[in-house]
């Protein structure tokens, strides 16, 4: 009889909600649209943040050393899934736990070659999601850049050292590019937002044709700031990140960034119903994008070639 009476008590405990790790090395503000492309993604799929859903925000603000605190702040809370922004948040939350799932997006890198997954069709661990391919698509950016400018013949790159993929980008994949474009290169190291102003100071004295931005939170951060400088000085700019050329940049090519950060949805849904990473293939971007801001251009004097406008899926007005 007890046993009877129990049973209607039990069938009315609440259904645990599973709890979701974000870990970026951006901050709140910059991230605010991939995060919502990420909960638009969930909320297809019948995920509702506050709902049946729970998500735990850690943002590194631009400082990647802080990254390793922040992963293992999440798994001591005990998440069920991770779900990490880039490169640097990936390999400081598998440094940080074998068990939890954890689903990169908008990874820049090559994952196989970071030792984050065996392979793309098997991942092996506990990682997997989705690649932006942006490393691959180096040569067609710099290309896009010498077709919107014929002139361009010194390009100052900005990347962030501390970041593998960007130091590989600069040291050994535009390079080569380069030089099949007859293209001179300026790399410039930036490692903290104080050394923005060093780098912009020594480009106002060496006058560039073009400047080069890679990925990276750093960069992210910045965006604005980097755009601005980029206007004022003249330079025509191409990026590795959308949000970039809608902060005031010229142009960007890439993979649909909002595209995959919705999809982390799929990946989700498919763990907490019971698959594990390592049998959920890295998913390489099917969709690519060139954005291109004309009143930027018009700012710093600049007549985008119709050729190259009318191969723009997108045009700031």
């Amino acid at each position: 009889m007890l046993f009877a009476l129990r049973l209607p008590v039990e069938a009315q405990q609440p259904k645990k909600v599973p709890r979701i790790g974000y870990l970026t090395g951006g901050v709140a503000a910059t991230e605010t649209a991939r995060s919502e492309q990420t909960r638009l993604g969930l909320r297809e799929l019948g995920y509702i943040e506050g709902q049946n859903i729970a998500i735990e925000y850690r943002y590194a603000e631009g400082k990647p050393d802080r990254l390793p605190e922040l992963a293992a702040d999440l798994v001591h809370l005990k998440v069920d899934i991770i779900i990490t922004t880039g490169a640097t948040p990936t390999l400081a939350a598998k440094n940080a736990t074998k068990t939890i799932p954890i689903v990169m997006m908008g990874l820049s890198a090559d994952p196989v070659e970071l030792g984050l997954v065996e392979s793309l069709a098997r991942p092996g661990g506990n990682v997997t999601g989705n690649t932006t391919l942006s490393r691959e698509l180096t040569g067609k950016r710099l290309d896009l850049l010498k077709e919107a400018v014929p002139k361009v013949a010194r390009v100052a790159v900005l990347y962030d050292p501390a970041i593998r993929s960007a130091g590989t980008e600069v040291k050994e994949v535009l390079p080569v590019a380069a030089r099949a474009l007859n293209l001179t290169l300026q790399p410039w190291e930036v490692r903290d937002t104080a050394g923005f102003d060093k780098v912009f100071s020594a480009l106002t004295k060496q006058r560039p044709d073009g400047l080069y931005v890679t990925s990276g939170a750093l960069t992210l951060t910045n965006k604005n700031r980097i755009a601005d400088f980029a206007s004022k000085s003249g330079l025509p700019s191409m990026y590795s990140t959308r949000e970039a050329v809608e902060a005031g940049g010229l142009m960007y090519y890439g993979a649909d960034v909002g595209d995959s950060y919705r999809h982390v949805g799929f990946y989700i849904d498919k763990i907490l119903k019971g698959s594990k990473p390592a049998d959920l293939p890295v998913e390489q971007p099917n969709k690519f994008e060139l954005v291109i801001n004309l009143k930027t251009a018009k700012q710093i004097g600049l007549a985008i070639p119709p050729n190259v406008l009318a191969r723009a899926d997108k045009v700031i007005r």
